[in-house]
C-alpha cells in the first residue's frame, strides 16, 4: 500500500468514527425532537432554530475527524494518552445526547456537558503537544459545546 493510499485511508477512517458517534447519538435527537417532549419544553430566546443543529454538528465532526487524522499522522511514539482523551470526550459527546434526549433529563446533561467542556479542553491540550492546527481545529467545537452548554443551563432552569 503506498504512503499516499494510507493517510488517505487514515483520512476517511478519522472522519468517519466522529460522523459514526454523531449518528449514532442523532437517533437519540432525532426520535425525541418528534415527540412532544421537546417541543413543550420552554426554551431561550436565543435557541437556534432546529434545522442548524445538523449542518452545524456535521462540520463540527470533520474537524474533529480531520483534527484526529493530524494527530494520527503525526510520527511522534508519544500519542496514546491524547488518543484516550480524544476518545473519552467522543463518547461523553455520545452520551450528552443520550441523557438530554433520550432520557429526557436536562439536570442530568447539564452535569455531563460540563465533564464533556473539560474533556474538549483536555483533547485541545493535548493535540497542541503533537500539532498545533489539530488543536485549533478543535476551538470550534469547544465554542459550540459552550453555547450548547448554556442553552442546556437555561432549558433547565425554565423548566424546572
Amino acid at each position: 500500500m503506498t504512503e499516499l493510499l494510507k493517510k488517505a485511508l487514515k483520512l476517511i477512517v478519522s472522519v468517519a468514527i466522529p460522523l459514526a458517534i454523531g449518528a449514532l447519538g442523532s437517533i437519540f435527537t432525532s426520535s425525541s425532537v418528534a415527540t412532544h417532549w421537546y417541543f413543550e419544553l420552554q426554551k431561550p430566546i436565543f435557541n437556534p432554530p432546529n434545522w442548524v443543529f445538523g449542518p452545524a454538528w456535521t462540520l463540527l465532526y470533520i474537524l474533529i475527524g480531520i483534527s484526529l487524522f493530524l494527530v494520527w499522522k503525526a510520527k511522534l511514539c508519544n500519542k496514546k494518552s491524547a488518543l484516550i482523551i480524544f476518545s473519552v470526550q467522543l463518547l461523553l459527546n455520545l452520551f450528552w445526547s443520550i441523557i438530554f434526549f433520550g432520557l429526557h433529563a436536562p439536570f442530568y446533561a447539564l452535569l455531563e456537558i460540563v465533564i464533556l467542556w473539560i474533556f474538549i479542553v483536555l483533547n485541545i491540550i493535548y493535540f497542541s503537544k503533537i500539532s498545533k492546527a489539530a488543536a485549533y481545529l478543535l476551538i470550534p467545537y469547544v465554542l459550540w459545546v459552550s453555547f450548547a452548554g448554556v442553552l442546556n443551563f437555561y432549558i433547565y432552569y425554565l423548566n424546572r
